[in-house]
């Protein structure tokens, strides 16, 4: 199974994660902007709301290699984005358990967005229980269980439908908005906690 980097990734990412065992992340692609390689879904108070992540533009960014695309940490877009989540999740059920060690990795700075994407979904996974064998792609190429342009912010995807998993779970703002579908994966944490992988399964 065959997906892109990903930044706080979709609820429908993870529950590719969960399914396959092997997962090859797209290492050979140019970076694309205004997609899930550096932006993200959540919910707060005053409904869906995009968080992204400001890159480095340079001559060809946009032909760069997507392991080369560095993180602009010159505006306080870490602190923005921390107080958001803190808004939005902290009277969630368990957000108060993940936001010390979900935080130290914004905090950290990684120099890439590559780098970045892979320790948050790593954290996630090993909060949620899940425990793919990542591989990196050598060549870009066609895969039989492709979902590198299947999930993208811009377009509608079926994958919960086809998955068997189009459920609601409980979320803070639910009386307000009804549930809201297709949210970042940490909407499902810590509205849900260790029920997570009970729910993506």
């Amino acid at each position: 199974m065959l997906l892109t980097t990903a930044y706080f990734p979709p609820i429908e990412y993870f529950a590719l994660l969960a399914k396959y065992s092997v997962v090859y992340m797209e290492a050979c692609e140019n970076y694309q902007k205004q997609s899930w390689r550096n932006r993200c879904r959540i919910l707060t108070a005053n409904g869906p709301e995009s968080l992204n992540v400001p890159v480095v533009h340079e001559n060809g960014t946009f032909s760069l290699p997507i392991k080369e695309i560095r993180v602009e940490y010159t505006t306080p877009w870490v602190m923005r984005t921390e107080h958001a989540i803190e808004s939005a999740y902290s009277s969630s059920p368990f957000f108060i358990y993940y936001k010390d060690a979900l935080f130290s990795i914004l905090d950290s700075h990684p120099a890439t967005l590559w780098e970045l994407n892979r320790r948050i979904i790593d954290f996630f996974c090993s909060k949620i229980g899940i425990s793919p064998d990542f591989r990196e792609t050598t060549d870009y190429s066609p895969a039989e269980e492709d979902y590198r342009e299947v999930i993208h912010p811009k377009r509608e995807n079926t994958v919960m439908r086809d998955l068997g998993m189009e459920r609601p779970y409980w979320q803070v703002f639910r009386d307000k908005y009804g549930f809201v579908p297709g949210l970042s994966i940490m909407d499902l944490l810590f509205n849900e906690g260790p029920e997570s992988i009970c729910w993506l399964r």
